[in-house]
């Protein structure tokens, strides 16, 4: 009977110490906040006892070995309440206290929203909704690649469950039957302008999680004893992913802010007072557990299936068929690349990739952030994604693929049926402003080839990318005019007309080389000569090439099946930014709203034909000669 109570009272005293532990966490998120005049208090205050017990009793992470392949994985979906990361960090012995109280200052590591820079920081977060889509995504990793036994944990606000990835994400992970993700929801009722949808409705969340076939637990965020044993109960739960929805105050543990509205990001008014009320400083450290001991087997390279594929000159070879053989080469080369699809493997030929290596071939079906979010995770994991849909498509996923280049995450996409060149499908499947898109992400690699065996070439080099690259590849089947053994460097471009009495460069890539090329043909049959340059990296472009043949023909016209803005015309005139005297530009690209028709049509009807670039060069031509 004595061992029964001694063990109550151990457990009541184990129990005390985490309520301490969220105690300190809200006061360290005060004093962060304050000593920064900005940041998240109140929305750190809420989760404190989610995160005491979590790091406490259930995470199983080596913060010296932050690459560990067994730690467990916790993402901060609600990344306002960065404080909270930070003081739990400071628990765990990592951040100093005055680390800790450079909190939103120039050079601190400890940043508004956390970002990678921390090595402890898989993924940046801040972008409400983000959380859970690349939680999956680590642990369909865990589950279908690495085979280990880490959980991932993700801790989401109640704002953020209005996002539509957010159920994107719920469905897929129900559907991988992930049971080493946990999501824990701090239903803390009260968003940026006032009371969230539900409020403190926790069924109201928990049946939707239900419905999309998650196990759920419904708590006290800030009862201790049941938040561990709800994190218990994710623990044991098999065949389903487990949500944790905890009922919390915001600005727990001050009177002058818990539940009170009007407090969103900002320092709470009277630090000091609240740390009183709180308790006071602290410096407990929690010793956290560490990880069980295990490693990743990477597939073995097969050499025999790696060569690239070669294709004769002459022949008719659509690119997109040109990167799914690539892209199944390179998997038999490298036994971390890993194909993501959505859904329309056969269309953009990823599912050659597929049939080679099963194994490494995923499914995301049409759900295109959860299809970059994926991909985002299992980088995060040490995998090396490409991500594949139709370009037109990946516009959906813009957001994710923005903060994909927060957290320095080097994934692959490729955007397949660009341009009206796809024809009859019509202006809704018609990629369109996907360079734009793409070149505006922070340290991306944009590429355009316009033959097969160029595409074979770069799928290859995409791998060695530091960042985010972005191949477009198109429908229709286009002459191959390059040797298989000729390589396409990325930041190149190729010179594939030249004379001494070229009146102007016709730049383009992609389908309208070939139009740029059929184009020099009738111009040369009317004494016209002109320079055609295949500009396959749009970024970061060949500058040197571009200048030289400025100066050598004095006016380029750029020709580009994409819209006029952010394309190929912009990457030509950034060429010449640098404030010296630049040539005339002439730019032709879609203007017009495409219907259905052939793509030969099509072409011609948006002005980016063979015949209209050859109008085109023969008025600027004739006003070169009436001036």
């Amino acid at each position: 009977m004595s061992r029964d109570v001694d063990r109550a009272r151990s457990a009541d005293m184990e129990m005390e110490q985490l309520a301490e532990l969220g105690q300190q966490l809200r006061v360290d998120a005060v004093r962060a906040a304050d000593a920064a005049g900005s940041g998240h208090p109140t929305s750190s205050m809420s989760a404190a006892d989610l995160g005491a017990v979590l790091l406490a009793h259930h995470l199983r992470y080596d913060f010296d070995r932050p690459r560990h392949p067994g730690n467990d994985r916790l993402v901060l979906s609600k990344g306002h309440a960065s404080p909270l990361l930070y003081a739990l960090y400071r628990a765990a012995g990592v951040v100093d206290d005055a680390e800790l109280l450079t909190f939103r200052q120039d050079g601190s590591l400890l940043e508004g929203h956390p970002t990678p820079r921390l090595p402890w920081v898989d993924v940046a977060t801040g972008s409400l909704g983000q959380g859970l889509p690349v939680g999956a995504g680590m642990a369909l990793a865990g589950k279908r690649l690495d085979r280990l036994p880490y959980r991932i944990w993700v801790l989401c606000g109640d704002s953020e469950m209005a996002e539509g990835s957010i159920w994107e994400a719920a469905e897929h992970a129900a559907y991988e039957r992930l049971d080493n993700l946990t999501l824990i929801v701090d239903v803390n009722r009260l968003g940026q302008r006032g009371p969230t949808r539900e409020g403190w409705d926790l069924d109201a969340y928990g049946r939707r999680f239900r419905a999309f076939g998650w196990h759920t637990v419904e708590i006290d965020g800030h009862d201790v004893t049941a938040i561990d044993a709800a994190y218990q109960e994710a623990a044991a739960t098999r065949g389903r992913p487990t949500a944790v929805i905890a009922r919390t105050h915001k600005g727990r543990g001050v009177a002058e802010v818990e539940d009170q509205e009007g407090f969103h990001g900002k320092p709470l008014p009277h630090a000091a007072q609240a740390i009183e009320e709180l308790g006071g400083v602290r410096s407990a450290r929690v010793e956290v557990a560490p990880p069980p001991d295990g490693s990743v087997a990477m597939v073995s390279p097969s050499s025999e299936e790696a060569a690239t594929p070669r294709y004769q000159v002459g022949d008719e070879v659509a690119t997109r068929d040109a990167f799914g053989a690539a892209l199944a080469a390179l998997g038999s080369e490298r036994g971390d690349v890993v194909a993501l699809d959505g859904e329309v493997g056969d269309s953009t030929r990823a599912d050659a990739f597929a049939k080679a290596h099963p194994d490494r071939y995923f499914e995301l079906y049409i759900a295109e952030q959860q299809l970059v979010a994926t991909a985002v995770g299992m980088r995060a994991r040490g995998y090396l994604p490409y991500a594949t849909t139709f370009a037109a498509f990946l516009t959906r996923a813009h957001d994710f693929i923005r903060m994909a280049a927060v957290s320095g995450t080097g994934i692959q996409l490729c955007g397949s049926h660009a341009g009206v060149a796809i024809g009859q499908d019509g202006p809704s499947q018609m990629g369109l402003e996907d360079l734009a898109m793409m070149r505006a992400i922070h340290g991306s690699t944009v590429l355009y080839p316009c033959d097969a065996n160029q595409t074979a070439r770069l799928v290859p080099h995409m791998s060695r990318l530091p960042g985010i690259g972005y191949l477009r590849t198109s429908r229709g089947a286009t002459p191959v005019l390059y040797g298989p053994d000729e390589d396409f460097p990325v930041g190149g471009s190729r010179v594939l007309r030249s004379s001494p009495d070229d009146r102007l460069t016709v730049v383009g890539a992609g389908v309208t080389v070939h139009e740029a090329l059929r184009a020099a043909d009738l111009l040369a049959a009317d004494g016209i000569a002109v320079r055609v340059v295949d500009l396959y990296s749009i970024k970061p472009v060949d500058a040197d090439t571009l200048r030289h043949a400025a100066e050598e023909t004095g006016c380029l016209m750029t020709v580009e099946d994409h819209r006029p803005a952010g394309g190929i015309g912009d990457a030509v005139a950034a060429a010449f930014a640098d404030g010296r005297p630049g040539p005339r530009l002439v730019r032709l690209a879609v203007s017009n709203m495409p219907g259905s028709a052939t793509p030969e049509e099509q072409l011609h009807h948006s002005g980016i034909d063979a015949e209209s670039i050859a109008a085109s060069v023969k008025l600027l031509v004739e006003e070169v000669i009436v001036s």
